[in-house]
């Protein structure tokens, strides 16, 4: 993949300033409206390298680096790393789950396995929640998508790997981020367990990440739900 160079980076800058080059024959554009949206596309740019190096300080963890180590290899000191990257992950229990969300993360696990990826996205999230009936599937028919055109889809965005874990896999930021709002949304409905449906919205609500890319294309916003479109919850929840 190769990375954009400044030049495309202004260019892009210039298409995204509709306020920038207005009409009237001026001889020079608006700068400060650029260097508005200069700002904001460094900034989204910087969330997206943060997020990438906070994956892989998760798989140094999880794999028995120490605290000192990843501040070597970040050319910072243990205490820098550990104030930037120390808050502690939540983990989720299968006691959190609903029956079919546990049933939908074998198929999580095993679409990440069979691909050698070291790591579970927001990809493997979607694709073992279309893999089967459940909650999630019958939100999408409510909202009028095809659970079998999302499965498919996202289907093609799995890309083979190298790894050869299997056992112990980190979760990406963005898929923690989609069942963080998973929790939250079952806990404003009253329940215990995180359901399909929760996820399915937590991973569209995220925005980022190969699973919002799907289902902001096959026509999923669940801001457009309703109570007119609720499903009943997954078995176990409640």
């Amino acid at each position: 993949m190769a990375l954009p160079d400044l030049d495309e980076l202004i260019a892009e800058v210039d298409r995204r300033c509709d306020t920038a080059h207005r009409p009237g024959g001026q001889e020079q554009p608006d700068w400060l409206a650029l260097l508005t949206v200069a700002a904001e596309l460094a900034g989204q740019l910087q969330a997206l390298a943060d997020d990438l190096v906070e994956d892989y300080v998760e798989h140094c963890r999880m794999h028995g680096a120490s605290w000192t180590d990843i501040g070597a290899a970040l050319g910072v000191t243990r205490q820098a790393v550990q104030q930037r990257f120390h808050a502690p992950h939540k983990r989720y229990s299968p006691d959190a789950m609903t029956d079919d969300l546990r049933q939908a993360m074998v198929h999580v696990k095993r679409a990440a396995v069979q691909h050698r990826n070291n790591y579970i996205g927001t990809e493997h999230l979607l694709w073992g929640l279309t893999a089967e009936d459940n909650g999630a599937t019958r939100l999408l028919q409510a909202a009028g998508v095809s659970p079998e055109t999302v499965h498919r889809s996202v289907g093609t965005r799995l890309s083979m790997g190298a790894s050869q874990a299997a056992e112990r896999i980190a979760w990406t930021p963005y898929s923690r981020k989609a069942i963080a709002l998973a929790e939250a949304r079952s806990k404003r409905n009253g329940f215990d367990s995180i359901g399909c449906e929760d996820l399915l919205i937590g991973l569209a609500l995220v925005g980022r990440g190969v699973a919002a890319d799907v289902l902001a294309g096959a026509g999923f916003d669940p801001a457009a739900l309703d109570t007119a479109t609720a499903v009943a919850p997954s078995p176990g929840n409640g």
